[in-house]
């Protein structure tokens, strides 16, 4: 079994750090739904203002309330207007991972989705991995690689 990107909300802003709650993350319900990410599942968390990674669990707040709180210790890593990413993950056999179509959501300064995106692993006829990442229309975009060096 390898632990695979199940799904991410990328770059959307801390809205709260509640220091005095007992734990964990809470965010917008749609957000969740649209990514694939479960109440009570653990999530990653990446904050791309500080460098902070923590592990913490999901639960839901206000639909529609774009909230990202970040509750008891993990207030600590994470400030309101720090820019994190939130990342579920799935054990699956690599047999399966071409049939996996993790769901990526980024976001503006207000929390509003901007754009919904999937990653995309295929095999080749030679059997070599190749990866996409998707637009909503399904249309690949280019992916950052090392430019060579002349």
């Amino acid at each position: 079994m390898r632990k695979i990107v199940a799904g991410k909300l990328h770059g959307i802003f801390v809205t709260e750090a509640n220091l005095n709650y007992h734990g964990s993350i809470t965010l917008d319900p749609e957000h969740c739904e649209e990514a694939g990410i479960l109440p009570m599942e653990f999530v990653e968390i990446w904050n791309k203002s500080s460098g902070a990674r923590i592990s913490t669990y999901v639960i839901l707040g206000e639909r529609g309330s774009r909230c990202c709180i970040l509750n008891g210790a993990a207030a600590r890593t994470c400030q309101p207007g720090d820019q994190i990413i939130v990342c579920n993950s799935v054990y699956i056999g690599e047999d399966e991972l071409t049939s996996l179509k993790p769901k990526i959501l980024t976001f503006d300064e207000t929390n509003t989705v901007r754009d919904k995106l999937a990653y995309s692993v295929t095999l080749d006829a030679d059997g070599r991995y190749h990866f996409e990442i998707l637009d909503e229309n399904s249309r690949a975009l280019p992916v950052p690689a090392l430019v060579s060096r002349q």
